[in-house]
């Protein structure tokens, strides 16, 4: 029987070396898995980066990456979990020509109703600045598109997860090293 196709969050806590994000892609290539977001910041703990990795695969193999991705020296920790599992959201940013902000009341109504916030106005453009799940994000690129949109960039996923994770007691003797 075939395992279900689903959205996956893997969060995978590091040292922060060249060449990890190299060895870590190659894991999902030689998989053939297509990675959707890819965002790395710094953990909770000073020292630690952390991966958000969201891929659609079957809960095996998400299984399986978890623990390829484990080998890796540099790597603290990693998770899985679904979509159900993690509160997340994606960023992004919008160029748009000034005169529509000005010339077309319906720019207007569509900032107030999407919750987007203006970052900058001159002459030339204004930017849009929008944070919430993708399809909030895709729904407003679609209402924005029909005026033309000059530059438009999205984060990739940022999340947490609901349950409290135990990384944070590994993540604190990691720090007192």
């Amino acid at each position: 029987m075939k395992e279900d196709i689903k959205s996956f969050t893997i969060s995978v806590y590091t040292e922060n070396n060249i060449g990890l994000l190299n060895r870590i892609s190659a894991i999902f290539q030689r998989r053939h898995i297509n990675i959707e977001s890819l965002t790395t910041s710094q953990s909770e703990i000073d020292g630690v980066n952390r991966f958000v990795i969201v891929v659609n695969i079957c809960e095996d193999n998400a299984s399986k990456i978890v623990k390829q991705i484990e080998k890796q020296v540099e790597t603290i920790r990693a998770y899985y979990h679904t979509e159900e599992e993690t509160i997340f959201t994606e960023s992004c940013m919008f160029k748009i020509k000034s005169d529509l902000l000005f010339n077309e009341p319906q720019i207007q109504n569509i900032i107030k109703e999407s919750n987007t916030t203006i970052v900058t106005v001159n002459k030339e453009f204004f930017v849009l600045e929008k944070s919430g799940r993708r399809n909030e994000i895709e729904s407003l690129r679609r209402d924005l598109n029909v005026f033309g949109i000059m530059q438009f960039v999205r984060s990739g996923r940022i999340a947490i997860t609901k349950d409290q994770m135990k990384i944070t007691e590994l993540l604190s003797a990691f720090d007192n090293q």
